[in-house]
C-alpha cells in the first residue's frame, strides 16, 4: 500500500514510519519541514503543514491510506495561545479529511486522545473531539485512535516531570507537584506497543468504522511517574503536596507570561484522570501483561 503519514518526522511519526516499511508498504511522510534523517531508508518525504491546504493537498494524491498524527502537545500551552488547538487539531484534520475524499484515499487512521470530547474541560480536549466529529462523518473507511500518554525514546512525557519541577521549585530539594501528584492518573503506553496497533488499523479492514481507547499494562499517579523518573538516574526526592487551588492560580498567573510553558488548561488537565476503563489492545490481539511497562522502560522496575 501507499501510506501517507501526517506528522511522519515527529516522535511516533519516525517510529510508525518504520513499522509501516518494515511490513512492505510504500511510506511518505508529511511534515512542514521533514528531516530525512530521522526516518528509515525509503521513506519519501513531502513538505506541507495541514493548517494550509493548499501547501499539503498534492501529498494526498496516489495515496491508499493515510495516518494523521499532527497535533499540538497537552502538556504545555502552545506557541500562539491555546487557539492553536482547534486550528491544528480541528482545522488540521477538516483539511486532511477533505484532501484524502478528494484524492480518492481508501482508509484514514486519526490519532485522538482518550477523553475526547467536543465539550470536555480543556482547548486540547475539546479540539481532539471536534476532530473525531470530522473523521466520523467522512466518506473515507476510518479509524480512531484515543491513547494515554505514549512514552519512549524522543518522547516528551519523561521530561515533563523535570519541567515541572523547575517550574515550581527551581533549585529547592523540594518537589512540590500539585495535589501531592495523587490527583492525576495516567496509563503510560510504550510507543513500540503502539505503532503496530496503528499499522494492523491501516492494512485490516476488521477495524474499519472503530474508536479504540487504548493504554498501557498499569496506572500510575502523577508522583509516581516522578519519583520513578529520578530513581532511574539514581536521585531521591521530597515530595510535597501543593494544594491544587494554589496551583492553579500559579498556572494561570505565569501562564501570561511570554515564555512560560503552561498555563491554566495545564491546571485544568491535572483534575481529571487520563486512563481508560476498557483497553482495546486486545481488539489487536495484544495481551495487557505482553506490554512493556514505564518501570521497565525506566529500568527501575
Amino acid at each position: 500500500m501507499d501510506v501517507l503519514v501526517t506528522g511522519g518526522s515527529g516522535f511516533i511519526g519516525q517510529y510508525l514510519c518504520a513499522e509501516l516499511t518494515d511490513r512492505g508498504h510504500d511510506v511518505t511522510a508529511l511534515a512542514r519541514d521533514p528531516d530525512p534523517t530521522n526516518l528509515p531508508e525509503g521513506v519519501e518525504t513531502a513538505m506541507g503543514d495541514v493548517t494550509a491546504y493548499d501547501s499539503m493537498v498534492d501529498a494526498f494524491e496516489g495515496q491508499d491510506a493515510v495516518v494523521n498524527l499532527v497535533a499540538l502537545s497537552p502538556l504545555f500551552e502552545p506557541k500562539g495561545g491555546n487557539r492553536m488547538h482547534d486550528q491544528v487539531h480541528r482545522g488540521g484534520t477538516e483539511n486532511c479529511v477533505r484532501a484524502a475524499e478528494e484524492h480518492g484515499v481508501e482508509r484514514f487512521v486519526q490519532m485522538s486522545a482518550l477523553g475526547a470530547d467536543p465539550d470536555g474541560p480543556t482547548h486540547y480536549i475539546r479540539s481532539k473531539g471536534r476532530a473525531e466529529e470530522i473523521v466520523e462523518d467522512a466518506d473515507l473507511d476510518t479509524v480512531i485512535f484515543r491513547p494515554s500518554v505514549v512514552f519512549g525514546e524522543g518522547g516528551e512525557f519523561v521530561s515533563f516531570t523535570k519541567r515541572l519541577k523547575g517550574m515550581f521549585a527551581p533549585g529547592l530539594p523540594l518537589y512540590p507537584l500539585p495535589g501531592g501528584g495523587t490527583k492525576t492518573r495516567f496509563q503510560p503506553i510504550w510507543v513500540e506497543d503502539l505503532v503496530p496497533m496503528l499499522a494492523d488499523a491501516v492494512e485490516d479492514d476488521a477495524h474499519v468504522g472503530e474508536t479504540y481507547r487504548i493504554g498501557g499494562p498499569e496506572v500510575l499517579t502523577l508522583r509516581e511517574i516522578t519519583e520513578m523518573v529520578y530513581e532511574s538516574e539514581g536521585k531521591s526526592i521530597r515530595i510535597v503536596g501543593l494544594p491544587m487551588g494554589l496551583a492553579g492560580i500559579g498556572l494561570k498567573t505565569l501562564g501570561v507570561v511570554p515564555g512560560f510553558p503552561m498555563g491554566g488548561d495545564q491546571y485544568r488537565s491535572l483534575n481529571f484522570d487520563n486512563t481508560t476503563d476498557r483497553n482495546d489492545v486486545e481488539a489487536f490481539g495484544v495481551s495487557v501483561d505482553d506490554m512493556r511497562t514505564l518501570g521497565d522502560y525506566l529500568g527501575v522496575a
